[in-house]
């Protein structure tokens, strides 16, 4: 069974072969993107074991997210094929000044229709880690109860649960993701917020004060991504700021975050303190930002011990 099991939906991304607005693209290189399996994927290169849950069409498409993942070494034991739905797509617009933009054409796809009787307890519960994301949730009501018992299944097995809140407005209103996330959260031993999402969540920016009322919830350990300038992780015994490593020329933003996560969850599952794991998850977000693709950036352990000792000035 994986260390680490993962759902949520994985659509074919349209990536743009140039930057500008999508209207004057022509070419489009074909991809994958999805939170929860970048996540897994880039789990997997830093040398554990993942499992990812979710549904396809049984269009080409379909089989080439599965191809995909499996050959990135995840389980996809649990994935199942919907004839009667499509699998999600989506383009994104680069730009050299300003943010990346994504175009969803997920509705009615057959990852929003998955429910609580596409889990198994027992896949579930042999795992270490349940890592959820916000965005999984907001699909549909399905995915939402989905969601759900797939948390009530880790905790009754004493599975750690990590939750991303990867907030989402293209998919839902703030009122009602915030209502959804802070249900999770309450749930979850471990939180990743963004310092924007912290400030949507709680109404706070301070990344000390955003730990704290995540702390006073009950999650065991929150990490507050800053972006270049690192992250800063609490516990009820220790918190710091951790810096990060600064790129001198993002290529493409989309998929550091998840990138950080698995960092993160690696640097669990090999003991490391929790400094050293914040530092691995900083050292992998990076490297995310550096090529074209939401999963072709994420690293090998060797990778980034490479990036370590550049960006660190170890003689090598």
């Amino acid at each position: 069974m994986p260390e680490v099991v993962t759902l949520g939906e994985t659509m074919v991304l349209m990536n743009p072969e140039s930057s500008g607005p999508l209207k004057y693209i022509s070419q489009f290189t074909k991809q994958i993107g999805g939170a929860e399996s970048n996540f897994a994927i880039g789990v997997v290169r830093l040398g554990h074991s993942a499992g990812w849950i979710s549904r396809l069409g049984t269009d080409e498409f379909g089989k080439y997210v599965l191809s995909f993942i499996q050959g990135e070494g995840v389980d996809t034991s649990q994935v199942k094929f919907d004839a009667s739905a499509p699998t999600g797509l989506y383009f994104k617009e680069r730009r050299e000044y300003g943010e990346s933009k994504v175009y969803y054409y997920r509705k009615g796809s057959a990852a929003s229709w998955m429910s609580p009787e596409d889990l198994n307890a027992d896949y579930i519960g042999s795992a270490k880690i349940l890592h959820i994301s916000g965005i999984t949730p907001a699909l549909s009501e399905s995915c939402h109860q989905t969601i759900k018992e797939a948390v009530a299944m880790a905790k009754r097995r004493g599975v750690t649960v990590c939750l991303d809140p990867n907030i989402r407005l293209k998919l839902w209103e703030k009122d009602r993701a915030r209502q959804v996330i802070m249900e999770l959260a309450a749930q979850s031993d471990i939180i990743l917020p963004g310092v924007n999402e912290g400030e949507m969540l709680l109404g706070e920016s301070d990344p000390e004060k955003i730990a704290a009322q995540f702390l006073a919830l009950g999650v065991q350990t929150v990490v507050v991504k800053l972006g270049k300038k690192g992250a800063y992780y609490a516990t009820a015994t220790e918190h710091k700021l951790v810096p990060g490593y600064p790129i001198d020329k993002v290529v493409d933003p989309i998929g550091a975050g998840d990138g950080f996560a698995a960092g993160f969850v690696a640097g669990l599952l090999k003991d490391y303190s929790m400094e050293e794991a914040v530092k691995l998850a900083n050292a992998v977000g990076a490297m995310a930002t550096t090529v074209i693709g939401d999963v072709e950036g994420l690293p090998t352990m060797d990778e980034v011990a490479v990036f370590r000792g550049h960006k660190e000035g170890i003689d090598r």
